[in-house]
């Protein structure tokens, strides 16, 4: 049997400082690492790819929050399953192209958490793209956000 190698891949490798998080950044990205992916196959490993969502699950909750005169917004569980399967489908689709057709899946898990749980009295998950510090005060007193400063490179929701 050949040996599992979990890989995770975090959001923000999927978009990198100084990009927006358009379609052909997170492709080009993903590209990246299926290459990297591809040889971990090459070399014998089986491979399970976990990957994160912030910067793309907090972009989809902006583009909600647009558009809600339009269409009725999502509540953040529902973005999370719509960016799970957007970033799958990307790192799948890139694996597919080193690999063959059909050598990669993308599967979308739901986890169950407690709503008392009193991690949520000071959330630690940022999401969204990085803002300045004046620009999380004033989306934060507008929007209702709560907003932290991140990896030392500003402030996100």
């Amino acid at each position: 049997m050949m040996p599992l190698a979990v890989v995770a891949v975090g959001g923000n490798a999927l978009t990198t400082a100084g990009e927006t998080g358009t379609w052909t950044e997170i492709a080009a990205n993903a590209a990246e690492m299926a290459t990297c992916l591809a040889e971990l196959r090459t070399a014998g490993w089986q491979v399970a790819v976990v990957h994160g969502n912030g910067p793309q699950v907090g972009n989809l909750a902006i583009q909600q929050d647009e558009g809600a005169s339009l269409v009725p917004g999502q509540p953040l569980h529902q973005l999370c399953a719509m960016t799970q399967g957007q970033l799958g489908s990307v790192l799948a689709r890139a694996v597919d192209r080193h690999c063959g057709a059909g050598s990669a899946v993308a599967v979308v898990t739901h986890v169950e958490v407690d709503p008392d749980d009193p991690a949520f009295d000071h959330p630690t998950k940022p999401i969204g793209p990085f803002f300045s510090a004046e620009q999380a005060a004033e989306l934060a007193a507008e929007r209702g956000w709560t907003v932290v400063e991140d990896a030392g490179r500003g402030y996100r929701r």
